[in-house]
């Protein structure tokens, strides 16, 4: 549609009175500026040789696979679940981020099993629970697990060591030796033992891990009734499809083929193509101006104008899988450190001083869909995480506490993060880590230009509930056993 308008000259570029122009074609001068931000965002890139491909060389599992298919039949199902009402998906469904959109998850014992997400509740539990989330760390996503190679978890306690993978089984720097092949598989075999998410508190009560897996297994393996009995129970035959194989139950429905099949399913949910990616291949309009100013000042130093935010968020996987002390807001009901709200991080695992508070540090693949942010999901907005890493001092001392849920413990929060703050200090004056998290000044409008940039590293597939439902079992999909979590939001719809 054409439109008379009426613009203000500009050098160059005269417009005579009742020009007729089309408010969809650029201008010269509007081309030549856009140009020069491409130029500028094109340099920063160069020198810190990101291609917009974070899967590169990689051999990748397909949803499709039958292991894979397997795999979210057993992601699903509540049958894993110590009392048969949590299943790995309760806090990991796909239309919410690979994660449950809360700060804090509610595993077992909720009102409503199958509602996930916000409006999920725990049960009362008796006059000493005060019905707040039990689970003391934020939900990582699932999303692009299999593009980790060095660590797993907000503390790393799943994670790649020379010979092997190291986790909470073997102990910390210690090959476990049924880890498995990859990270997915290892940390596929840790939900299933916390009580707050999956195991309960009365299932194997006071057993091993060990002994809560064979139980676990053998429930799967069992037809017939029982206490420890399934509401039905094909499984059988869905581990000879997705193995290949005609074994025996008590042969293929093992702990560690669960964990294979589980992780083939995590594996697959590979989202990494986005608009920068776009952009870089050479869609110049496949990113926003202001998304293209927020990659500048994403990718550049602070002495160069930037945020430095590609120290840590480096490369195509926006991570250097490392551990910083961030200070992000320490909510809920923490690890049992310090005053017990607190949540020491990486220190919990190598004692070393400079790790206290320190926490891994996360991909921005698809961050605008992974929210709450922070270890114990402190923040729900973009903007109020970008203003914390500028300033985190300031950040808490502001801090808006009407965000969270109302479940949620605050009361110790500014005590504990404070602590975290005043670390973040002592570290940068001994020198025991890099000037990397810097005090940045940055207006209003730079730091929405920050988040506009962010958004293009979402994978459009996740736009588009048909093409993330091949990650969710369809209603004409076998239930194995009767236990599938057929998961709605707290409006009763459908997720």
């Amino acid at each position: 549609m054409l439109l008379v308008v009426s613009l203000i000259p500009m050098p160059g570029f005269a417009v005579a009175p009742g020009l007729t122009l089309d408010p969809e074609k650029p201008t010269k001068a509007a081309i030549t500026k856009n140009n020069g931000w491409d130029n500028r965002v094109a340099a920063s890139i160069a020198s810190l040789g990101i291609t917009g491909d974070a899967t590169m060389g990689q051999t990748l599992p397909s949803i499709t696979s039958a292991k894979a298919q397997l795999g979210m039949k057993l992601f699903f199902t509540k049958g894993l679940g110590g009392d048969k009402d949590a299943a790995c998906v309760t806090c990991h469904h796909p239309k919410l981020g690979g994660g449950d959109n809360l700060s804090l998850p509610i595993g077992v014992t909720a009102e409503i099993p199958d509602l996930l997400g916000p409006g999920r509740r725990h049960l009362s539990a008796g006059a000493d629970f005060d019905g707040g989330p039990t689970v003391p760390r934020n939900a990582p996503t699932t999303f692009n697990l299999a593009l980790w190679e060095k660590v797993l978890f907000h503390d790393g306690r799943v994670e790649t060591i020379s010979g092997g993978i190291s986790t909470p089984d073997s102990g910390h720097g210690n090959i476990d030796p049924v880890a498995g092949s990859n990270l997915a598989e290892a940390q596929a075999r840790f939900p299933v033992t916390s009580p707050e998410e999956m195991r309960g508190f009365a299932y194997e009560a006071g057993n091993s891990t060990a002994a809560l897996r064979t139980a676990l297994e053998t429930r799967l393996q069992t037809t017939g009734a029982g206490i420890d009995a399934l509401n039905s129970n094909d499984w059988l035959a869905e581990f000879r499809a997705g193995f290949g194989s005609t074994a025996d139950a008590a042969t293929l429905i093992t702990f560690p083929k669960i964990a294979e099949a589980i992780g083939e399913y995590e594996n697959s949910q590979v989202f990494a193509s986005h608009r920068f990616k776009e952009y870089i291949d050479g869609n110049k309009a496949a990113i926003s101006t202001d998304a293209k100013k927020g990659a500048i000042l994403f990718f550049n130093s602070v002495a160069e104008g930037g945020a430095n935010c590609a120290s840590c968020h480096r490369g195509d996987f926006y991570t250097d899988e490392a551990f910083h002390v961030v200070a992000m807001p320490q909510i809920g009901r923490g690890k049992g450190d310090g005053t017990g709200s607190d949540d020491f991080g990486r220190f919990r695992l190598t004692g070393q001083a400079e790790d206290k508070y320190a926490f891994r540090t996360p991909t921005l693949l698809n961050v605008e869909k992974t929210g709450p942010w922070g270890h114990a999901g402190g923040y729900t907005s973009l903007n109020a995480v970008i203003n914390h890493h500028l300033n985190p001092q300031s950040a808490i001392d502001n801090y808006d506490f009407n965000q969270l849920e109302n479940s949620v413990q605050v009361d110790d929060m500014k005590a504990n993060t404070q602590r975290a703050i005043d670390t973040l200090e002592v570290n940068r004056s001994a020198g025991l880590i890099s000037p990397i998290l810097e005090n940045v000044s940055l207006t209003g409008k730079q730091v929405d230009q920050l988040v506009a940039f962010l958004k293009t590293l979402t994978d459009q597939c996740l736009n588009d509930d048909s093409c993330i439902s091949a990650w969710i079992p369809a209603s004409s999909d076998t239930d194995p056993d009767g236990l599938r979590v057929n998961a709605v939001n707290e409006n009763g719809l459908a997720l």
